[in-house]
Order: structure tokens, then sequence, then C-alpha cells
């Protein structure tokens, strides 16, 4: 029998023969002799030379990255079809590419446990032969076009509780363990891993690393998503994370500008306020996102966030005075600009077309998850034709679409083979082994002994995990009596401590450990890689090197 990588292999290589190219209307296969669809947009070209010479209908197709119902790029399932046509007026993902021109598209899923699943009206991510199959098909349906323009092709794989594609290909820990590892090489080399994998199966853009500072509040709605509560190490990893994806031909998206983490209302369901003053915004939140204009980040993602400091009541998203008084001409930022999705709720207060326009005329290039992209599309082009916006307006933007398409076409793309590799594997395990750490107890030998009984709050897939290295290791692992392990997973609170717990373990925020007795550990994460790194601390098989990138009331930074 074929395992599972062996048949991805397999798969990406009969697809790249069966991609033996499309006629110029991208609706038939070509012939023998004939070769594939290239892009028309090559190395040294001036991206506003070409820009300009493109149509209305192409300028706004380029601003526009929707979702698209279905797993394949041509043949998708009478549901998924529906759901296109009501979305968009088409009925596949590549009908809906070729009917507006569209510059990008998301791939998308979601978890019981992902705090933004609210957005994800489907699920077209399934595993990264499938993947590489429908960015494929997608990219043959876009250079199809008369423009021949290739596609981003954008998912949130941040890690951790954001992560979009979670079998077969590497998991790193969550930002907020590589915050506690504290050593940006580590990250770097996690994230060109990461990004390296990503490219092979076809995503050039990841809406990833979040670049927000956590306030002191545990209760915030960004939580392990985040490196940390420090401005300046936070930045450290966040250009770290950038320079890893870009290194390895992904373009890294910085968020949520200007400052997410010292909120507790999750923008996917109301506007956040950012109550601080303008000092303390500068001091405190954006060190990050310089940190990322200098590491050369592609994109950076617009907030749907009050900031009182400087226009209050409007969402960031929608203010010029955020985006090109601050951004733009206070952090010379000269980068895509793209929106957080526009069909979370502080978007939606205006209808699609109408917050479309409101989105580029704020400074906005790349309108994310428009709630319906057929009136998205159309609010723009009426927008255009009546003067509201203006042709130049929209090549500015496109200008900056197109110059970073081409950096992206100049990196060698990785080949399938890397795909859950060795090196992924080495580098996730590297960093999780660096974030664990021990906020109460010995910082040498083990800290059970004799028979081992793991229980969990959540977290049954990694609860399993754990067992499964414990018991590779040599441990006795029972299901009654023994030493108690107890693991606290994302969501879970005090009401889930063990009291007779020999040792806590937070897999998410170490808040919780506060209230917690006997021995406390954090990985931050629950990750395959994180309960390996957790199965040789708890045996003594290595030290826990960790330091809290978060206050806990009460608790060190690290016990050793």
């Amino acid at each position: 029998m074929l395992s599972p990588k062996r048949r991805f292999l397999l798969s990406l290589t009969a697809l790249a023969l069966a991609a033996g190219g499309c006629t110029g209307d991208g609706s038939k296969p070509a012939q023998e002799g004939t070769s594939a669809p290239v892009s028309a947009l090559v190395a040294g070209q001036d991206p506003a030379e070409f820009a300009a010479r493109l149509s209305d209908e192409e300028l706004v197709g380029q601003l526009l990255m929707p979702y698209a119902y279905g797993n394949a790029a041509d043949k998708v399932s009478s549901g998924s079809a529906a759901a296109n046509r009501n979305y968009a007026g088409a009925s596949t993902p590549a009908e809906i590419v070729r009917k507006y021109h569209l510059g990008g598209i998301i791939l998308v899923s979601s978890s019981a446990d992902d705090p933004t699943a609210g957005t994800n009206k489907t699920t077209n991510v399934e595993s990264p032969a499938q993947v590489a199959k429908l960015t494929a098909g997608l990219q043959q349906a876009a250079l199809s076009q008369p423009g021949r323009l290739p596609l981003l092709i954008g998912t949130d794989q941040e890690y951790g509780q954001v992560t979009r594609l979670r079998e077969g290909i590497v998991q790193l820990p969550s930002a907020l363990a590589l915050g506690a590892a504290g050593d940006p090489a580590i990250t770097e080399a996690a994230w060109k891993a990461a990004g390296t994998e990503l490219a092979a199966i076809g995503v050039n853009v990841d809406f990833a690393p979040d670049a927000d500072v956590l306030g002191a509040q545990p209760g915030g709605a960004i939580g392990s998503r985040s490196f940390g509560s420090n401005p300046d190490k936070v930045a450290a990893q966040v250009a770290a994370a950038v320079r890893g994806l870009q290194a390895a031909g992904v373009a890294a998206t910085v968020k949520h500008f200007p400052g997410h983490g010292h909120t507790t209302t999750d923008s996917h369901s109301s506007l956040p306020v950012l109550s601080q003053n303008l000092d303390s915004l500068q001091a405190g939140d954006l060190p990050p996102f310089l940190a990322a204009r200098d590491a050369g980040v592609g994109l950076v993602m617009s907030g749907h966030l009050d900031v009182k400091a400087i226009d209050p009541g409007a969402p960031a998203s929608f203010s010029s005075k955020v985006l090109v008084d601050l951004l733009r001409t206070k952090l010379d930022y000269t980068g895509v600009v793209v929106t957080d999705a526009l069909n979370m709720a502080p978007a939606e207060q205006w209808g699609p077309g109408e917050a479309a326009v409101r989105a580029i005329l704020a400074g906005n290039d790349i309108l994310l998850m428009p709630p319906n992209l057929a009136a998205a599309y159309k609010g723009l082009l009426d927008a255009v034709k009546s003067g509201r916006i203006t042709k130049p307006r929209l090549v500015e933007s496109v200008t900056r679409i197109l110059a970073l398409k081409q950096r992206l076409a100049a990196m060698p793309k990785p080949d399938p083979g890397v795909v859950d590799g060795p090196d992924g594997k080495t580098a996730a395990r590297n960093a999780a082994a660096a974030a664990i750490t021990i906020l109460r107890g010995k910082c040498s030998g083990a800290l059970v002994t004799g028979p081992i009984r793991v229980t969990a709050a959540g977290g049954d897939t990694a609860r399993g995990w754990l067992e499964e290295n414990l018991r590779a290791a040599g441990a006795e692992v029972v299901t009654q009596g023994g030493s108690e392990i107890r693991l606290i997973s994302y969501g879970r609170g005090s009401a889930d401590l063990s009291s007779t717990a020999a040792v806590t373990v937070a897999l998410d925020t170490p808040h919780v450990l506060g209230s917690a007795k006997g021995t406390l550990v954090a990985t931050y994460s629950s990750s395959r890689a994180s309960m390996a790194a957790l199965s040789d601390v708890l045996l003594g098989k290595a030290k826990a090197p960790g330091h809290t990138p978060v206050p806990v009331p009460g608790l060190p930074a690290s016990a050793c």
C-alpha cells in the first residue's frame, strides 16, 4: 500500500503531466505541441506601466481576493456550484477567477476551536495534494485570461489555533510558543521550513504572522496568536517570521494594523476600541509593524479596530487617517495593504459594494473576502464610472499588487518532496522544545516518576500524542491511579484545573496556571511537536529552556 506522502508525490507528478496548457479562453486543453499559458508579467517589467494598460474591469478584479466553494478548480458538487452562483454568479472557482479577472483568492477552512471560524463559509482545504491540484487549476484559469496575470493564493496558516491545513504538512507550535523560546533564529528557521512547504503546494501568500502585542489582560482576543507582550521582543520575532516565510517564496502578511493585542473584544463580532493615546500606541503596538516593514514584508493587514487616538469611531480598515496618514506617510510603508475579512461585523455596516468602495478610498489595495463578490465588483466599477474612484487610484493599488507578484514569480518553487519532510519536522521540533517553560517545579530530572495518567480539559488529540510519546520513551501510561498530568487546552479556565494533578500543563496562554497547584508547565501549543517536547521534559530527558512571554501574576517567567 502506498503511503500518504507517496500518493501525494505521485498525484503532483500526474498533475504536472496533465497541466499541458489551455487555449486563450481557458476552455479546452492545449493540443500537442502547444505550450501552457504563462504570465505576461515578466521580470524587469515596470508594474506601473503594465497596470496603466489594463481595463477598468481588469484593474478592479486585481483588487479582489474572495473565497470560493469547492475543493477543485473546475469540478465541484451541486451544492458548491449553487453557493458559488449565489456569491459570485459563476459555478466553479475557475469560472469565478475568469469572470472577475481576479487578482487573488483565499483558501479557507474552520474548526471548532478556531476563533476566526465564523468568517469562513466553506472548507476547501483538505490535504496537501488536494491544495496543490486546486492552486494549479486556479493559476491556469488566471493565466488563460487575456491579461495573463498570476494569482495571489493566500490562506491563514498562523499555526496554533488559526491553521487552515493541519494534516500532511509541517505544524509549527504557536506564535506564543516561539515567543517563549525567545530566539529569532529558531523562529526564522521554523517559518522558512513552513513557507517552503506552503510554496510547494501553490500557496504564495500567508496571512501571518500576527504582529499584535498582547496587553496585560488575560482575556484578550488574540491570545497565543501573538508572540507576547513585550513590544521589542515581539518585533524581533515578527521580523524573523517574515524573513523566514519570504525566503521560501511566500509573501508574509502582518496583522492586525495598528494592533489588536490590547483589546478584549473580537473584531469578528464587533468593533474593538483601542483607547490608548498616540504615544502608547507608538510605543506599545507599532514596533512589530515597523520591524516587519524593515524586513520587507509583502503585505500589511488593516484591522477592524476603532483607534480613538487617530480616527474615533471609524474602523482602521476604513480610515485614511490610519492607512494613509499613519501607515503610508508617517511609517513610510510602500507595500500592499489588505483588509481584514470584509464579511466581519464591523465591515458589514455597509453593503458589499459600498464597503468595497470605502475600503479602497481609505487606502487598502486588496479587498479580502467580500460578503458578496458580485456586489463588491459592481460597486467598484460603478464608483469608477461615476468618478468617485479615479483610474489613477486603481493603478496605484494594482501597481503595488503587480510588484508583489513579480517578487514572488522570481522565487523558485520548491520540490513537492519537501512537504511533510524531515526538514520541517526538525524545525518544528526544535521550536517546540525551546518553548517549554517550567513556571513552578524542579529544573532537572524527571517531573514525575512511576505510572503516569494523562487527563485533559479539551485537547484529546494532544493527550493522545503525549501518551504516544511517553510510551515510546518507556513510561508506563495508565488510565487509573498514577501521577496525573493535567492538560489545559485553548478556551479552558480555572474551573478545568484538577486538584489531584502532579503536573498542570497550559497548552495555550499560561494565565490559567496562576491558580493551579503543584508543578506548572507551559507549552503554549498543542501541536504534535509540542507534545513530543513535553514528554521529554516530563521524563527528565530534556530541560525546559523557555520563559513565558506574557506575565502570569504570582509566577516567575521561568522557575529555571
